[in-house]
């Protein structure tokens, strides 16, 4: 890759994509950002600007185009060297219709493989997730650790979830077009993805920092995840893209595993005038509440099921460690509250 190269970056209004916005400038590249509609391109230029500045903003183009809709992709990829496909739909909710979530991963990942193809594109990135590492393979309870060998097996998992189901289809279906048509690929596995929030178009991972800091998380569920800073993904995002030996790879973004009550414990002292909550909710509670579907059923599989994925390939490939899950969940919490992004304290 050369610096000036044009890269495109998909979901360019996301928490993710945001970030990889702001690398791929810093790094010298031109940019061309998707987004799904008009209104998001002036957030989205007016905070690389405030981060930035005025010359690296030059060099970034926003477009419309929808992962579920073939209209404006041709465009979108003429002059383009490689292709950052960050976009996805997140939800907070498990909902009941699931194509909604796992349509916009197969379909909309195949879209792109397809038309990055049609234009001549051969090298494309893709943000995966641990969602198709770590599921699936028998461990139910205790500590185990899962590294970039490990494929989730979906007919292995009692709760599925909409989530899991879209990012597992898609990464396998990509590998495979791009296997069959001389692309290169690599994959990046985020856990739960803290950091600072560039504006107030963030993820909902975030929720887990403000819903403790502002108590619309009255009681914490007993489990805990491997948390990726979003700085440490979009670096690896960019590492991925300049370096050959990365084709062909999935790396995992992910470091320390934080227990839910550990995430407390490092805001309380730093908040000490937020009623961070002390109480978790029973496992017996999670798994009943499970059968009636909602939010729960995203994360029942991990309730007393240790977690751990190993970022040490990922850190060797960005030539440094990853940001310790700390700073991870403190720059967070710093960027919700001057975001203004917690609902109103209330009262002890």
């Amino acid at each position: 890759m050369n610096s000036n190269d044009l890269i495109l970056v998909t979901g360019a209004s996301g928490f993710v994509g945001k970030w990889c916005v702001v690398r791929a400038l810093e790094h010298g590249y031109r940019v061309r950002g998707t987004i799904r509609s008009a209104e998001k391109a002036m957030q989205v230029r007016d905070t690389v600007v405030a981060l930035l500045g005025e010359e690296p903003a030059s060099r970034l183009e926003l477009v419309t185009a929808d992962i579920l809709d073939d209209a404006g992709w041709a465009e979108a990829m003429q002059g383009v060297k490689a292709v950052l496909h960050v976009a996805a739909a997140i939800r907070g909710d498990e909902p009941k219709d699931q194509s909604v979530v796992i349509r916009p991963a197969v379909e909309g990942t195949a879209r792109v493989m397809r038309f990055a193809h049609a234009a001549g594109i051969g090298r494309v990135v893709l943000t995966s997730s641990i969602a198709t590492v770590g599921y699936g393979h028998g461990h139910t309870t205790g500590k185990r650790v899962y590294d970039e060998t490990h494929f989730t097996n979906l007919d292995g998992i009692k709760w599925k979830w909409a989530y899991c189901i879209g990012k597992t289809q898609a990464e396998r279906a990509a590998w495979e077009y791009a296997r069959a048509n001389g692309m290169e690929l690599t994959t990046i596995h985020p856990g739960m993805i803290f950091g600072p929030a560039l504006d107030t178009d963030a993820s909902i991972s975030l929720l887990a920092v403000s819903g403790l800091l502002d108590g619309s998380t009255p009681a914490m569920p007993n489990m805990g995840f491997s948390v990726s800073d979003v700085r440490d993904v979009a670096d690896l995002h960019i590492a991925a893209l300049e370096k050959p030996e990365a084709a062909g790879q999935r790396y995992l973004a992910t470091g320390r595993y934080l227990w839910f009550r550990e995430i407390a414990d490092i805001l309380r002292p730093v908040y000490p005038d937020r009623n961070v909550t002390q109480k978790t909710v029973p496992d017996w509670l999670m798994r009943t509440l499970a059968y009636f579907g909602g939010p729960i059923r995203q994360i029942i599989n991990d309730i007393g099921n240790e977690k751990h994925f190993d970022g040490s390939k990922g850190e060797a490939l960005l030539g440094r460690p990853f940001r310790s899950a700390e700073e991870a969940t403190l720059s967070a919490a710093e960027s919700v509250v001057r975001l203004g992004m917690l609902k109103p304290k209330k009262a002890r």
